[in-house]
């Protein structure tokens, strides 16, 4: 005899509660962002006038901005480069490296807090290998993919979900951002440089 429909699905909810969860948070945020506008303030220009008309307001909306701007999958540069227009970019890459680690750390607590170590429960041959060598070296392996990636929005999805240390986490984004700032800052320095030359 059969099992009625709802016996049936109870346990692939329960299997699945947390991924569930997490992609209704992500779709509420989405939801919330789009009908608040929120999305359409997070530009460059935008930054660059808070940063610029209020220093130290402009300076904690800054912050704020980009923990949001993580959560919602806007790329870090556009944050980076409003710094360096507004403040150079020796402090413009001080601000940014700064309100980066602080976004980084929001999306790792916010997402752990809904998704858990979902990852972890993949079946998949491949995601399993993946998170075996993620935890053979956490720390040197956070550390690249901070170097190569930076503040990838789905690099940060994906370590909050894979069951890794918060101090690895940590570690890793503290060490592996300085080099990649320094390098955009430079380059958006000289952009900017050449842009007023023009």
């Amino acid at each position: 005899m059969r099992a009625p429909p709802e016996q049936k699905a109870r346990p692939f909810y329960r299997r699945h509660a947390r991924l569930l969860g997490l992609l209704a948070f992500l779709l509420v945020l989405a939801i919330v962002a789009q009908l608040t506008g929120l999305r359409g303030h997070l530009t460059v220009q935008f930054l660059h006038d808070e940063l610029q008309q209020n220093p130290w307001s402009g300076l904690a909306l800054f912050v704020v901005a980009f923990c949001a701007g993580n959560l919602l999958q806007v790329p870090g540069w556009i944050f980076l480069a409003a710094a360096v227009f507004a403040f150079g970019r020796v402090q413009g890459g001080v601000v940014t490296y700064v309100a980066a680690c602080a976004s980084c750390l929001f999306t790792f607590v916010a997402i752990r807090l809904v998704g858990g170590n979902v990852a972890a429960t993949l079946k998949s041959p491949l995601a399993q290998r993946l998170l075996a060598q993620l935890h053979a070296h956490p720390l040197r392996n956070v550390l690249l993919l901070r170097t190569l990636f930076q503040t990838l929005p789905a690099l940060n999805y994906a370590l909050a979900l894979s069951g890794l240390r918060l101090r690895h986490y940590v570690l890793g984004t503290l060490l592996g951002l300085p080099l990649p700032i320094a390098v955009y800052c430079i380059f958006f320095d000289v952009l900017i440089t050449a842009a007023h030359k023009l």
